[in-house]
């Protein structure tokens, strides 16, 4: 079975600041609970995810919701491996696929062939894979003999193409996305969009974290709403949305 638990995760940033003392005891005068605060070493640190528990399944379309520092990003890097939890763990069956930034790992100097199999690597295919699916990325990319040449040259739209190509083509169980994938000029719009819903169908979970309802509506079934790094709804997305209007509200 594919699946992801998180059973209380906590992710603690320390603050190693030579002017810490003076914050810890700002914080020890003010009592606060907030994100910023002395743990039981009395030592300031941040807490980004403060025990968060949620579990999905094979099937389940998770959006992450909340306002800006609410811990969306920290949550998703987490589930990721990025950060290891201060407390708590992470538990998953599946393959994870984190596509945070699908340019990340490219080489401006190196040509598009050769950037294909270096961001290939960066995302955990094989090389066998990589090899395999080359020739598919390389005729939907519509890049032709540029692929040759060293990506520098490429406009930015172009770069994008081979980026959204090069991440499309994994076939994750678990995929973890930060915003959606951007696809580039209009023209190459309509065919990124049919390439993106049959990526988005292949993955058998997927992680969403958006600032966009509309987009969370559209790609999930479940939802949770983060605010100052504290799990605060876990639900069906209309109900989470819901609860995230009355926060902004009140």
């Amino acid at each position: 079975m594919i699946e992801m638990i998180a059973d209380s995760v906590c992710v603690e940033f320390p603050i190693y600041d030579a002017k810490a003392r003076s914050l810890k005891n700002t914080v020890l005068n003010l009592g606060s609970g907030g994100r910023i605060q002395a743990n039981a070493a009395n030592k300031v640190v941040v807490t980004a995810l403060d025990e968060i528990s949620f579990s999905i399944r094979d099937g389940d379309r998770l959006g992450i919701i909340g306002p800006n520092g609410a811990g969306k990003t920290t949550l998703l890097r987490t589930l990721a491996g990025i950060y290891e939890p201060t407390r708590g763990r992470v538990m998953t069956q599946g393959h994870i696929a984190p596509l945070f930034d699908i340019a990340l790992g490219m080489d401006q100097d190196a040509t598009g062939y050769e950037n294909i199999r270096i961001r290939g690597l960066f995302l955990d295919m094989s090389r066998e894979e990589i090899e395999e699916r080359a020739p598919e990325i390389a005729e939907f990319s519509e890049l032709g003999p540029y692929l040759d040449m060293p990506i520098r040259t490429y406009s930015s739209g172009m770069r994008v193409r081979l980026a959204f190509a090069i991440a499309t083509s994994l076939q994750p169980d678990i995929l973890l996305l930060d915003e959606m994938i951007g696809a580039g000029d209009a023209v190459f719009l309509a065919r990124a969009t049919k390439r993106l819903q049959d990526f988005l169908s292949r993955t058998r979970i997927l992680v969403l974290a958006s600032h966009s309802n509309e987009i969370i509506r559209q790609m999930c079934n479940k939802a949770i709403l983060l605010h100052q790094g504290k799990l605060v709804g876990f639900d069906t997305v209309d109900e989470v949305i819901k609860a995230y209007a009355s926060m902004i509200v009140s």
